[in-house]
């Protein structure tokens, strides 16, 4: 058997999101660099602030501006940042409890090394050059061994309040599709789809996942399948994908290859959308180099009886 495969991945969208009055508060504050936070029913201030009490669950709306310094509660020295993070240097993370506030705010310390960092040390904000109303207008926290910060007067009331953010998540792995599906992959580069047979209900999974989902076996004994299949189900996407070269409107299906029992999903090509149906017998069309199927197309049989795939919808 050939090694098992792994690759990089990685996944990675815009997240954008709407904002409360308090969070819009708290944010735009951030911009013009006034630290504010909430006043909960029985005197605590929340920072950074949220819109519902964690002890009562009441709504708290009272917003109050805090000290842009503060005291290291905890901390943990990062050697190696990774993409993205606030400093590119090695740097703490810290939770500071910033005059007047109740509760901590993590973000990052600038600091010469770990033997500077201590929990009780002082910090203050040190602000971005750019702000835009977001949690990077504060570039990181640096030591600090002066007096509170004086306070700006801010209520939350400011011109122009940010309403809306876009934060970009993405979260890099590698991936190991495990040794049936290694086999599965293997087999596609040769325009072959193979499955695996289950040793005591004898239904064949494709792609194959190493054991049986209903009997709980492990699955070893490989079986090909297709190429032709009949399509379940359908959905007509009208939604163009950002970075997929694809004109919408356009079908991806549930299709179930001859010998399967277990219907896979590709996309529907060479013939217009409003016209795949249940039951339509398609085959592949392999990507050039025959890594596996860009889409399927009819075959031009007749279409399958739907007692023959009603099992597998």
């Amino acid at each position: 058997m050939s090694a098992v495969l792994k690759a990089p991945v990685t996944v990675e969208f815009p997240f954008t999101r709407s904002l409360g009055p308090v969070q819009s508060a708290f944010l735009t504050g951030l911009r013009e660099r006034v630290v504010l936070g909430v006043r909960t029913g029985d005197g605590r201030t929340l920072v950074p602030p949220v819109e519902y009490d964690p002890v009562t669950a009441e709504e708290i709306r009272d917003v109050v501006e805090v000290a842009p310094t503060g005291t290291v509660t905890t901390w943990a020295w990062n050697h190696a940042p990774r993409r993205g993070q606030p400093l590119a240097g090695p740097f703490a993370w810290v939770l500071v409890r910033l005059d007047g506030a109740d509760t901590a705010l993590l973000h990052a310390l600038d600091a010469p090394g770990p033997d500077a960092v201590h929990t009780g040390m002082r910090v203050r904000v040190r602000w971005a050059e750019e702000r835009t109303g977001a949690i990077t207008d504060i570039a990181c926290f640096e030591p600090y061994d002066g007096e509170a910060g004086q306070l700006t007067g801010g209520t939350g009331e400011f011109e122009n309040p940010v309403g809306g953010i876009v934060a970009p998540a993405r979260l890099d792995y590698t991936y190991s599709p495990g040794r049936a599906q290694t086999a599965y992959i293997n087999a596609l580069a040769d325009r072959r789809t193979v499955g695996e047979r289950c040793p005591s209900c004898r239904k064949v999974y494709v792609p194959p996942r190493g054991a049986c989902p209903t009997c709980g076996v492990a699955t070893e004994e490989r079986v090909e399948v297709g190429p032709g299949g009949t399509v379940t189900t359908f959905c007509i996407v009208n939604i163009k994908a950002k970075n997929l070269d694809i004109e919408v409107p356009y079908v991806y299906a549930h299709i179930a290859l001859d010998g399967a029992d277990l219907a896979l999903h590709g996309r529907i090509g060479g013939i217009p959308y409003d016209q795949v149906r249940m039951g339509l017998r398609v085959e592949p069309v392999w990507t050039e180099g025959g890594r596996y199927p860009d889409h399927y197309r009819p075959t031009g049989e007749p279409d399958g009886d739907y007692d023959m795939y009603k099992e597998l919808l």
